[in-house]
């Protein structure tokens, strides 16, 4: 019974933006005003409304309210979400990973495997099926696995906290007179509110293909990195030797030297043993 006491690592969870980021919108700090004097876990629309599963859309029976450990996470869940919202095109410009981690939900094993199961079922299992967010999945041939989802806010999730659509539609139209202050002052056509949202979630989309290449590429030296260091220390040595000669001219190779040559495998060498062991910097 104790161990069941315990089986949450965070009890008090509470969002903290990222340090050193831009100042955002004021609808973004009149919003996340409202939802912190607000219960959004406790909110009368948590009660009255059905969800649904997301792939059949048929109602799914709840028997009871959150618990208070979820209840928890989604109070410091929705001022993150608040803070990364995109008032143009509607998306929460930050991945589950990030949202988890500025939230204090995720956690790192012993191991040093980090978790952000917490988050991603509070998302999964309850804001999506009831109606507060919508996900999209985009599957990544490349890497074989799913690019980070994007995260719309509805309508629904903005009355949690007793602000009304009308409101954000008007934070929607001044948001888009400063952007086409801008782009006047640039000597550019000004846009719609309906091109606005196309242009902030093509610039999303460009973002996270953006993530895709560069985790490929991370990804793909990675391999190559952990392949040399595979070797006999000798043979891998031997085997950067053979490429840096291929790497520079005759007049490179005099100039440096035998000992300055000696130095450039050193640090090549210690330099791929950091590669074979360093993970993807998500955020």
């Amino acid at each position: 019974m104790s161990f069941r006491k315990n089986y949450i690592n965070n009890k008090n969870p509470i969002f903290t933006p990222p340090k050193n980021d831009k100042r955002r919108p004021s609808f973004i700090y009149f919003a996340m005003k409202k939802a912190s004097e607000i219960d959004v876990a406790r909110c009368e629309l948590n009660y009255v409304i059905q969800p649904k599963d997301i792939k059949t859309g048929l109602p799914i029976k709840r028997t009871r309210r959150l618990n208070e450990h979820r209840a928890c996470a989604m109070r410091a869940m929705v001022l993150a979400m608040i803070y990364h919202f995109n008032i143009s095109s509607e998306l929460v410009q930050a991945s589950v990973e990030q949202l988890s981690d500025e939230c204090g939900l995720s956690t790192i094993s012993k191991t040093g495997n980090k978790s952000i199961t917490r988050a991603s079922r509070l998302i999964t299992h309850f804001m999506e099926p009831m109606g507060f967010v919508t996900c999209k999945k985009i599957w990544d041939k490349v890497l074989g696995n799913y690019m980070p989802k994007m995260i719309t806010l509805t309508p629904l999730f903005f009355m949690l906290f007793d602000v009304s659509e009308k409101k954000l539609i008007n934070a929607k139209k001044q948001q888009l007179g400063w952007i086409n202050k801008n782009l006047i002052t640039q000597g550019l056509k000004p846009i719609t509110i309906s091109e606005a949202k196309t242009k902030a979630k093509d610039a999303q989309m460009r973002n996270l293909f953006k993530y895709r290449i560069s985790k490929h590429a991370f990804y793909k030296k990675k391999r190559n990195a952990q392949r040399l260091i595979a070797l006999d220390e000798k043979e891998a040595r031997q085997k950067i030797l053979q490429a840096l000669v291929g790497k520079y001219s005759i007049s490179e190779l005099t100039k440096m030297g035998p000992s300055g040559l000696k130095k450039q495998v050193n640090i090549s060498y210690y330099y791929l043993r950091k590669i074979a062991t360093n993970t993807y910097p998500d955020n």
